[in-house]
């Protein structure tokens, strides 16, 4: 594994300044997913056997995907803006930068400490301690190896958060990131008590029914470009009123564009309130979908990146079929006629 130029400690160093202290607030990025909402509750329960005092915060005040509600402690989460409380240390978790931190950042702006633990290579820091590895496949598989640095017992819970965020952010051991080390330390979290069966039932196998529906919708919008290697689609929030459908319904739908014979780049665009569009990126080979991200605002990984467009629906598709040579995209109808 590499760290960035931006790393300034060592896992090792951090598990030492975490053992000094005493009330933590843990927080990951704005729209969080199993790599985030994993990485915190992870680190949560490890801190909480020390006798630490834990809270996991959401960057935003927004529903985390119910697909998640088995992990240890989802139960405990709660929005930043609503958290009163002490916070002598600000660990933020699989985020890279302040802004990604949403209402969090005043929590660390007052902390005495602040940590950062990360998978995502920036060209900034945003903590006095940073550690940011780009080969890990997730930043759990970071918070495993941290949890074993401050000597907590690595049990069935941390064992069970990390492998969640492990799975997702190699979409199920499928995804180029998927190495020997994301097997090697899957295979010690499911020795250490996780169970892929249910944790993989809890999250790919228990999709609604709105869900399903919002999948014909996603397929009636694609549109390829020419040699058939990039796929983008679109969902309006008529399509989500529709189908009786929120926000967690919509996570699989990038995938099923990715799962298309020939098709290199995926691209999903959800409509959300607030006049934003919320683009997601996956790729095959050798694409690197975290370039596109960028031009767009956002980032991520070479394999899988996400972004915020702020305009229309219909601007949004027109700019991105442009940046993915698609032609002829299906336009949303107010934008058709």
């Amino acid at each position: 594994m590499a760290v960035t130029p931006q790393t300034n400690t060592t896992l090792a160093a951090i598990a030492k300044a975490l053992r000094d202290r005493d009330h933590f607030v843990i927080c990951g990025h704005v729209s969080p997913d199993g790599d985030c909402l994993g990485s915190q509750l992870a680190l949560a329960a490890a801190l909480r056997q020390m006798g630490k005092k834990c809270v996991c915060v959401l960057a935003r005040e927004e529903e985390p995907p119910r697909d998640l509600a088995f992990l240890p402690g989802f139960d405990g989460l709660m929005p930043a803006a609503a958290y009163k409380g002490p916070c002598e240390v600000f660990v933020a978790v699989d985020v890279p930068t302040t802004e990604r931190v949403g209402d969090a950042a005043r929590l660390q702006a007052a902390a005495d400490l602040t940590v950062t633990v990360d998978h995502h290579a920036v060209p900034t820091v945003m903590s006095a301690l940073s550690y940011t590895d780009p080969d890990a496949a997730s930043t759990t598989m970071l918070i495993w190896e941290l949890a074993a640095a401050l000597g907590a017992e690595r049990d069935r819970i941390v064992a069970t958060c990390c492998y969640t965020g492990l799975m997702t952010d190699t979409g199920r051991f499928q995804y180029q990131n998927a190495d020997a080390a994301a097997f090697a330390a899957a295979a010690e979290m499911v020795a250490a008590g996780a169970e892929p069966a249910a944790i993989s039932r809890h999250i790919y196998q228990s999709r609604s029914l709105a869900s399903i529906l919002l999948e014909g919708r996603n397929v009636d919008h694609m549109a390829l470009a020419a040699d058939g290697t990039a796929a983008l689609s679109w969902l309006s929030l008529a399509d989500f009123a529709e189908c009786g459908a929120c926000k967690a319904d919509a996570e699989p739908m990038v995938d099923v564009l990715r799962a298309i014979d020939g098709v290199e780049v995926a691209c999903m665009l959800r409509e959300q309130s607030g006049g934003e569009i919320r683009g997601s990126l996956r790729a095959k080979g050798d694409a690197d979908v975290a370039a596109i991200a960028r031009a767009f605002g956002g980032g991520g990984h070479t394999a899988a990146a996400g972004f915020t467009f702020c305009g229309t629906l219909a601007e949004a598709v027109s700019a991105l079929a442009e940046r993915l040579g698609i032609e002829e995209p299906c336009l949303p109808a107010e934008a058709s006629l």
